[in-house]
């Protein structure tokens, strides 16, 4: 009988409590200022994303990943933009949701 220990199940990645409430409070606080309208969450099996929009139905805006295979090599985090840019890629959620500060955005009329 083999007593080695069993390796954990694989499940889907997702968010935990301390990065959905950094998440949703930038969300927060850019749906107050009227630049996104809605959110979309997803846990895959090697990802967890976060995606914002405009209006409904459109294409994300950004999304915000966490990919734990990244953690130890550019960082775990990362904020892309249409097209799949990334904008910002770190270790630290509270860092590289940074780029979405008030000051780097202006409403174009």
């Amino acid at each position: 009988m083999d007593m080695t220990p069993e390796t954990p199940l694989a499940g889907p990645v997702f968010w935990e409590r301390r990065e959905l409430d950094l998440l949703l409070r930038v969300y927060g606080r850019m749906v107050a200022q009227g630049e996104w309208r809605d959110y979309a969450m997803a846990g895959l099996k090697d990802v967890a994303e976060f995606a914002v929009f405009r209006r409904y139905g459109d294409a994300p805006a950004y999304r915000v990943e966490k990919r734990p295979s990244l953690r130890l090599k550019q960082g775990q985090y990362a904020v892309m933009g249409e097209g799949g840019v990334i904008l910002k890629r770190g270790r630290e959620l509270t860092q590289v949701l940074k780029v979405f500060d008030a000051r780097r955005f202006t409403v174009v009329e």
